[in-house]
């Protein structure tokens, strides 16, 4: 997995093979499969790839179909599905061994003006006042695998609080809710694109934790099984990922062995920049649990 921005932007910078043909490399990890965010991140440049560059994507929803080989590339077969005055729109299948593993459906806009307007930032504690998560989970599990940890140098994770340990206000713990601020460990550079896709690949972190927090359970924890099924995107306004935004999880529904979260992302002026949408399966581990 890339320890930071440099080596994220050498993962996402997926090679073209072909006409619409894209492959994705991987980076040695521990990990027992792809990584979602990845996945998604990669599609992302493929599809982007074969559009415009005055279109810039607005939307995107995707599918996770198989678990991924974190040993074998990635190919990437992009579909031209509309190219429109003002919209474009492609369709991506990532494939694995010849199966595939990820699909997505992303939309692209040419700019323009148009109604403003945008749903305010709830009150939180500053990055440099919340609790550095990662150093946290190691006072925890001082015997923790230190290269598991690794996996996410390219992150900066800080915990705000969730709605079942007291750190948020009160009637923000009314609902399964949980707060991270986050931003690409090290400085991206300034071509927008390559935040839009270092965006896409962290958006895959924390969000089940909104899920679960109502039934006292923590992500990573041995007890769960957790998969992602699907994952969507909605661009509002640019913003930089090498920067703190805060990521306001709130999960209105968990019930037949899935949870579902719906996520703001704001920049630390408050402005409201993107928002993000998951399902997951929400199991708990039994010796005998395979792939979901």
């Amino acid at each position: 997995m890339p320890r930071n921005a440099e080596e994220l932007v050498q993962l996402l910078d997926v090679e073209q093979l072909d006409l619409d043909l894209f492959r994705g490399q991987q980076m040695p990890s521990v990990l027992p499969r792809v990584f979602g965010g990845q996945a998604a991140a990669q599609a992302l440049v493929a599809a982007s790839r074969t559009v415009d560059p005055a279109y810039v994507v607005h939307s995107l929803h995707s599918y996770f179909l198989q678990p991924g080989d974190t040993e074998a590339p990635t190919v990437f077969d992009v579909d031209n599905l509309r190219d429109g005055r003002s919209f474009a729109t492609r369709r991506v299948v990532a494939r694995q061994h010849g199966r595939p593993i990820y699909a997505m459906t992303a939309n692209f806009q040419r700019a323009e003006e148009g109604f403003d307007h945008a749903e305010p930032m709830p009150e939180a504690i500053s990055p440099e006042d919340a609790i550095d998560a990662r150093a946290a989970s190691r006072a925890l599990d001082p015997d923790r695998d230190s290269a598991m940890d690794s996996e996410w140098d390219v992150v900066d994770f800080r915990y705000v609080g969730n709605s079942a340990d007291g750190l948020l206000p009160p009637e923000d713990a009314a609902t399964a809710r949980q707060r991270f601020w986050l931003r690409v460990s090290s400085k991206l550079p300034d071509d927008p694109f390559w935040h839009v896709a270092a965006f896409t690949y962290l958006s895959d972190m924390t969000l089940m934790g909104a899920a679960l927090a109502p039934h006292g359970v923590r992500m990573g924890g041995p007890e769960m099984l957790i998969a992602s099924l699907d994952h969507s995107i909605w661009f509002h306004r640019p913003f930089r990922a090498d920067e703190w935004w805060l990521y306001d999880q709130v999960s209105p529904s968990a019930s037949g062995g899935r949870g579902l979260v719906l996520a703001k992302v704001y920049t630390q002026d408050g402005t409201l920049v993107a928002t993000v949408a998951q399902e997951a399966l929400l199991r708990r581990r039994t010796p005998s649990e395979g792939s979901p």
